[in-house]
């Protein structure tokens, strides 16, 4: 993997290659990242304000220059400016602590500049509201052109640790499956996102309810194909998606974009300091996100708790084709759990385990030192999945 701070930490060269690969500018990443090359020296922890700082002035220049664009007619250009900002924002936010008092009004900024790039840049995705246990999942909807002639096949994209659905806006999945036929319902669920930043909304291990209402939803859409619903998962998503697919029986294919086969296991191998964490501040971050806040000192009931994140006895219950896509180098989630989930998942008609090598690239978490190889590959899979159901 291409690292920018030769001494680490892990978490910012990781948010520097997912910059890079979801569509930043080298030139424009280095700008923002030099100044702080001393900074990371510090650690993870303690150089987090100094990534904010240097990320968000890089976002004021581009905002500045899109408005300026867009101010003269320039359209195309202010979409490109747009689009990177909400790129860089979005790797800036990532880092925060959830008790950063600059988290809130960072990510209130990032969704403002998601809406101008999709007038701008991609008129054809729009902010939609999930109904869901009386209130609403947020998400992004990429209506795919092919809706234009009629009701097309949809991709459920969800979220894993600490991903929003404006990194997934950024990774431009979406556009690779509207190439494809396909729309994409980029999902903020409970846990990620808007969801929990701005509702409360926190994780549940029983993931098939939100699937579940994001089925329903879709199924009022005369623009999607109810036959042909599927739901792919990033990194934790790689324990949210399957076990939504083993219990929500409308999905009709499955991908485990990492495999997370135990998440209890990672975090108890993360204790003894096992293992790369995928953001600072980490254990706060988890306790946040399962709704555990105040148990900092107490980690061994959460891990008690954590113990039930996982897909034993639930992949053998996926009956319809199933996907799991891994690197061979994963740092944060070992390769053995890519295997189990694929031995264990006895019942689907159609499971494949596809391992990127590091001749290839994309063999880091979930990707990421080489993403528009594993994206693709997620998209022709899918498109020919869905084209065999239809037929």
């Amino acid at each position: 993997m291409f690292e920018y701070f030769p001494t680490g930490p892990y978490t910012w060269n990781l948010g520097v290659v997912a910059t890079l690969n979801s569509g930043g500018l080298i030139d424009e990443v280095d700008r923002a990242c030099r100044p702080i090359k001393d900074a990371a020296n510090a650690g993870e922890d303690a150089g987090t304000p100094d990534f904010l700082r240097a990320w968000s002035a890089l976002t004021d220049q581009l905002v500045e220059q899109a408005e300026a664009a867009e101010k003269a007619g320039h359209i195309r250009t202010a979409g490109q400016l747009y689009f990177r900002a909400n790129n860089y924002l979005a790797q800036a936010e990532r880092m925060l602590a959830h008790a950063d008092p600059n988290r809130v009004p960072t990510y209130r900024r990032m969704l403002e500049i998601a809406r101008k790039a999709f007038e701008t840049h991609s008129p054809r995705v729009s902010r939609v509201e999930v109904p869901y246990e009386g209130t609403t999942l947020p998400a992004y909807f990429s209506a795919a052109p092919a809706t234009d002639d009629g009701p097309a096949p949809v991709i459920v994209l969800v979220n894993g640790l600490d991903s929003t659905k404006e990194h997934m806006y950024a990774s431009n999945h979406w556009e690779e499956l509207a190439a494809r036929g396909i729309s994409c319902l980029m999902l903020d669920q409970p846990g990620t996102g808007e969801a929990i930043r701005l509702q409360g909304l926190t994780a549940r291990i029983d993931t098939e309810v939100w699937a579940g209402a994001a089925v329903d939803w879709l199924e009022t859409r005369s623009d999607v194909d109810p036959a042909r619903i599927g739901i792919v998962g990033w990194s934790l998503g790689g324990y949210y998606a399957p076990r939504a697919a083993a219990f929500e029986k409308r999905f009709a294919l499955c991908v485990a974009w990492g495999a997370n086969h135990d998440w209890g296991a990672v975090q108890r191998r993360r204790k003894e300091r096992e293992g790369e964490r995928p953001v600072p501040h980490y254990w706060s971050h988890v306790l946040w996100v399962w709704g555990q806040e105040g148990d900092e000192n107490n980690l061994d009931a959460f891990l008690d708790f954590a113990d039930a994140v996982n897909l034993e006895g639930v992949v053998e219950q996926i009956s319809v084709p199933f996907l799991i896509a891994h690197g061979a180098n994963d740092r944060q989630i070992p390769l053995a759990m890519a295997h189990r989930s694929y031995e264990q998942a006895v019942n689907s008609p159609k499971r494949e385990l596809r391992v990127f090598t590091p001749e290839e690239g994309a063999t880091e978490h979930i990707g990421l030192d080489h993403l528009p190889h594993v994206s693709t590959f997620v998209a022709d899979w899918v498109a020919d999945t869905f084209a065999e159901l239809k037929g």
